[in-house]
């Protein structure tokens, strides 16, 4: 592995700096926030501005903003992402980390699709497969990504008064009853679903989000019975957390404060 470049490090430095705020800084700011040499801040802000980098703020003299070549390169960035193939990455370090089954899903109407799958290697474990679709409200990730709806879109397509198939003696068969449960999802910001689409079979999930903070899959760890406790359930919470949120970041998404 080569060595980084200290001039290259310091102009990215420099360049992450604009994500903070109100997305403008002049060069005294970027030297007091990063500690280097002035005279080296004028010389990499030069040169980033020279390539389009940066470009003046009109009116604030001084001052500078993002320009539009790193515009150009998120735009290429996000051309090539495939969802299903950075799902189906972080899925399989999600399994190898908890040995246990892990799904990535999209929202398609009422149903969830899911888009990558990795399996445990238990000898006891969910039966599964990428592209089988299910009743959302049955599921951890359906209810995960039905939670992010807004309350207008949700209500159209679980009205009130709609009775729901049940897949298991536990799934949820009226919306009334789905629409208290998710109101409890969006407060606590995990889905979890107790043998309501497999008997066998209890499943936390985690929102995954796009660059433009979106939710736009859910990601879940499926455990059989016989593994499922409350402390797991706990764990597996966290980690189907850590593991959305890493997806997230592949797809764009920004958190708060990083």
């Amino acid at each position: 592995m080569g060595r980084l470049v200290p001039a290259v490090t310091r102009a990215l430095d420099i360049l992450e700096l604009f994500l903070d705020g109100d997305g403008t800084l002049s060069a005294p700011e970027i030297t007091r926030r990063l500690g280097l040499p002035r005279t080296t801040v004028h010389e990499l802000v030069t040169t980033l501005a020279a390539r389009s980098y940066l470009v003046h703020v009109p009116d604030q003299p001084g001052r500078y903003r993002l320009g539009v070549r790193p515009y150009q390169l998120g735009s290429r960035y996000a051309e090539q992402l495939d969802l299903a193939a950075e799902g189906q990455q972080v899925a399989r370090s999600v399994a190898e980390t908890c040995d246990e089954t892990v799904h990535v899903a999209i929202l398609e109407g009422t149903d969830v699709i899911y888009i990558a799958k990795v399996d445990s290697t238990h000898a006891v474990r969910m039966v599964s497969a990428a592209g089988r679709r299910l009743p959302a409200h049955c599921t951890s990730v359906g209810k995960m990504l039905l939670a992010s709806l807004p309350e207008d879109e949700l209500t159209a397509r679980f009205p009130a008064d709609r009775s729901l198939v049940a897949m298991t003696d536990n799934s949820i068969t009226s919306a009334a009853e789905l629409h208290r449960h998710l109101a409890a999802v969006r407060e606590r910001g995990v889905a979890v679903e107790r043998q309501e689409s497999n008997p066998d079979v209890s499943c936390v999930a985690a929102p995954v989000r796009d660059s433009a903070g979106k939710v736009v899959a859910a990601l879940s760890i499926s455990v059989p019975t016989i593994r499922w406790s409350e402390e797991r359930q706990s764990e597996l919470e966290e980690l189907a957390a850590k593991g959305a949120g890493e997806l997230s970041v592949r797809l764009g998404h920004r958190r708060r404060g990083v």
